[in-house]
């Protein structure tokens, strides 16, 4: 299945429509500027959320496609994942990605770890994590458009979640240079390589756009990885590319920042993120640092 943009002529995505555009993009530097102070939805039973919290989510994601929240610890882990499950069913995220990693619920334990499907990845490990979207590497057809991800506990020292609305990196770009926009849309802008998993499975080459436009949203997959990576060779893609990974290690003024804490979590459209390193003293594989994914192919509130 190829990818394919839906750009409307009213659209605010469309190149030739500056009107729409600037209206758009008003409204989402006045949104996320008022994120940066907006804290946590509070959510009282995850089980049963009330109208007043869903649509505290939806609204945050509507406006940002981010919305930090926080509920009471949970110490039984079979209650943990059903809560998870039941806020994502609420949030109508619908059936959970396949992961190779998941556990009971489709939800994926993301601590440091020796176990052989795991063992190198640096999720996995106390290392940062690079800024990235979720499953840059999925084939089209599993394209990843949300993730909720929880602290179970977090480490001693770092372990820092950095996010920053997709739809702001597009802003800086087209601002910067609208050609940057079109070169990042191209069908084969970004390709990762095909490569063996630990199992021996053959993950085969995902080739594709930055952007693209579905049902009005935009989509983003990216990776500011190094190694294992091609980019269309074309100026505009390479100065494109070159001006995001600048951008995000100087730091976007709308970038929202947080150590989640045991209870808290993100709901969010597949956002822009990273994750800094943690439990420096630590040695091997200790670190109590404990968070809770699970990725779903649709937006959030996909029938709001």
């Amino acid at each position: 299945m190829k990818y394919k943009s839906e750009i409307a002529a009213n659209s605010p995505f469309n190149l030739d429509n500056t009107a729409a555009y600037a209206n758009w993009r008003g409204k989402k530097l006045d949104a996320g500027n008022r994120a940066l102070t907006s804290g946590f939805v509070e959510i009282f039973d995850p089980m049963n959320m009330r109208r007043s919290e869903i649509e505290a989510v939806l609204s945050r994601c509507r406006d940002t496609n981010i919305a930090f929240y926080s509920t009471a610890p949970v110490s039984d882990d079979s209650v943990l994942r059903a809560n998870l499950r039941a806020m994502a069913d609420r949030l109508e995220l619908g059936r959970p990605e396949g992961h190779r990693s998941k556990g009971e619920s489709s939800i994926v334990a993301l601590t440091v770890s020796n176990r052989p499907s795991q063992r190198g990845f640096i999720p996995y490990t106390r290392k940062a994590l690079n800024w990235h979207t979720d499953g840059y590497y999925n084939a089209r057809d599993n394209t990843i458009r949300g993730f909720i991800l929880h602290c179970v506990q977090d480490a001693q020292a770092g372990g820092v979640n950095q996010l920053l609305d997709n739809d702001i990196a597009y802003i800086r770009l087209r601002d910067e240079n609208p050609n940057y926009i079109t070169a990042l849309m191209h069908p084969e802008a970004m390709t990762i390589p095909e490569t063996f998993e630990e199992d021996g499975v053959l993950r085969p080459a995902s080739v594709g756009p930055v952007f693209w436009v579905e049902g009005g949203h935009l989509i983003m997959r990216y990776t500011a990885r190094k190694r294992s990576i091609e980019w269309r060779d074309d100026a505009n893609t390479r100065a494109a590319v070159t001006f995001l990974q600048d951008l995000l290690i100087a730091g976007d003024p709308l970038v929202r920042e947080a150590k989640l804490l045991p209870g808290q979590g993100v709901i969010n459209n597949n956002a822009l993120h990273n994750r800094t390193s943690f439990d420096p003293t630590e040695t091997g594989n200790q670190s109590r640092r404990i968070m809770y994914r699970v990725r779903f192919n649709n937006r959030i509130g996909s029938n709001d």
